[in-house]
């Protein structure tokens, strides 16, 4: 009996492990961490030692020329990005058709048919009418700024920047996270840049705590609101 006992009581517990380990928690955290690992800042490595060429300039000793003043140009310089986004949509169509005819005969006033049919009889008519109008608005604006920092340089001059941004307030955390192609020669001399000159730009605004889930929908109103026909 003892045996059966130990039986059930692992059985529960690996029941219970998968239950948890499939939880919509710990697959948050789970994502979360993965978020966390993709936005953190670019790790630098470190300079490689200067050869003893005898020279006097070093290429390896990080060189940059006047022109380019403190423009973030490396691997792991800051970049501001200054959120303009704004968009808006609208769509509209109507449409409007309308038909009609009419039939009509005059039967013989004399003979045998003046007796078979009347005017009412031979005279006929049909309307078709249709109208429709739909239209559609949709509007979104973000405003703010990011500091982010250069993830990769590539050959074109052309550079990944990726950063996150979260604030803990007393009610939720908010999260701001961005990615993109930037060009040198669109960031300004203090190192900002318009996130309308990021290109393949991917802007994530999102919240999670009290405010955020006062404002969704409950799991069982929304399994109803899936297989709802209506």
């Amino acid at each position: 009996m003892s045996r059966l006992i130990r039986l059930a009581l692992h059985t529960v517990s690996a029941l219970s492990l998968i239950a948890l380990a499939a939880s919509p928690a710990i697959a948050g955290r789970k994502k979360r961490d993965i978020e966390r690992d993709f936005y953190a800042p670019a790790v630098v490595a470190p300079a490689a030692a200067p050869v003893a060429n005898g020279s006097i300039f070093q290429v390896s000793m990080g060189y940059t020329p006047l022109t380019s003043g403190a423009r973030a140009t490396s691997v792991g310089d800051i970049i501001t990005i200054v959120l303009v986004e704004r968009t808006q949509a609208t769509k509209s169509n109507s449409a409007d058709t309308s038909r009609s005819g009419s039939l009509g005969l005059t039967p013989p006033s004399t003979g045998v048919l003046s007796k078979l049919f009347s005017a009412s009889d031979v005279a006929m008519g049909g309307q078709n009418a249709f109208t429709g109008k739909g239209a559609a608005t949709q509007s979104n604006a973000l405003s703010g700024e990011i500091t982010v920092t250069i993830a990769q340089v590539f050959p074109n001059g052309t550079m990944l920047v990726k950063g996150e941004k979260a604030l803990t307030l007393n009610r939720g955390d908010e999260f701001i996270q961005l990615s993109g192609l930037v060009r040198q020669a669109d960031i300004g001399p203090d190192n900002r840049i318009a996130s309308t000159r990021v290109a393949d730009a991917r802007i994530i605004y999102k919240g999670k705590g009290e405010i955020a889930n006062a404002s969704r929908q409950g799991w069982l109103q929304r399994f109803f609101s899936a297989i709802s026909p209506f």
